[in-house]
């Protein structure tokens, strides 16, 4: 896979002067656009966007200091229809604007290309299982968070700890379905993790799709395949190293994609750095051209 990604990339590159066809960069690396989105930002630790604009500031930079084109030119070039909108981007990445750094000869901020490689770390052990599951229904109750990437989530802890009594016990009497009690469910409302993104996050259980949620929320999640990871460890790092590990070390060894769907998280929450078990459900399919697809 990792060959597959690198040569997508080196796509990507020779498109960073004209517009990208994501799909196209998705579909040299044999997986889903959602799936390379995800992978990327997983991987590199940025965005996709955020690279691309990076990457294609970093050349338009070197074109600005060199002076051999108008600022409107190397806008036009890099994909930008006006010289505001170059300029904001331009700015964005090297802390200046593209007239100033031309003036002053300003020192930038380089984007180095970016290519993945294989890095063999046997320390790690992740237990997983695959399951193919029923149309379902998750009722509890929703809230728009932003994303954290390490330490405590105070919103989603302001969350869980706003639900009443009342409301936690009519949610234990609806659930009946495996990933069995009260557990966290985050539909991401952009194609990566970054940090401060804001995702709808859900504290509900699992029931079936008949189900009434009366004056709950409903989250209603087609049938398909999740990987199951078990974890034990501090909360929440371990958690938040788990998301990480399946991304960077379980997608690219096995013949799985990430696809569509809300990342389900069964947990008990406790003091911070305290040790708990866990279990995270990720909605994936079987790559394309895998054996058994």
């Amino acid at each position: 896979m990792l060959e597959r990604l690198n040569q997508a990339l080196d796509h990507l590159e020779a498109c960073l002067d004209r517009e990208i066809d994501m799909t196209e960069v998705a579909r040299i690396a044999a997986v889903s656009e959602y799936h390379f989105r995800r992978l990327f930002s997983a991987l590199a630790g940025m965005p996709l966007p955020v690279y691309v604009r990076r990457r294609r500031m970093t050349l338009a930079g070197a074109e600005v200091l060199a002076g051999d084109l108008t600022l409107l030119d190397i806008a036009v070039r890099y994909g930008y229809g006006s010289g505001e909108a170059f300029a904001r981007a331009f700015r964005s990445v090297h802390g200046i604007g593209p007239g100033e750094a031309r003036r002053r000869g300003a020192v930038l901020t380089a984007q180095p290309r970016m290519s993945f490689r294989v890095v063999v770390e046997g320390s790690t052990t992740m237990r997983y299982r695959i399951v193919e599951k029923e149309s379902f229904r998750v009722v509890g109750r929703k809230a728009r968070l932003p994303l954290v990437s390490e330490g405590l989530n105070t919103a989603a802890v302001a969350h869980l700890e706003s639900l009443d009594e009342s409301v936690i016990m009519r949610m234990k009497k609806l659930a009946g379905r495996e990933p069995d009690g009260i557990l966290s469910a985050v539909v991401y409302l952009t194609d990566s993790r970054e940090e401060g993104a804001e995702a709808d996050y859900w504290i509900g259980v699992v029931t079936g799709p008949e189900v009434a949620a009366e004056e709950l929320d409903a989250l209603d999640v087609p049938a398909g395949t999740w990987a199951v990871f078990d974890n034990r460890g501090p909360y929440p790092s371990s958690l938040q190293e788990l998301w990480r590990d399946v991304f960077t070390h379980w997608f690219p060894s096995n013949p799985y994609t990430s696809r569509p769907g809300p990342e389900l998280l069964r947990t008990q929450p406790v003091e911070l750095g305290a040790e708990t078990d866990s279990q995270q459900w990720i909605p994936v399919e079987r790559e394309r051209g895998s054996a058994g697809a």
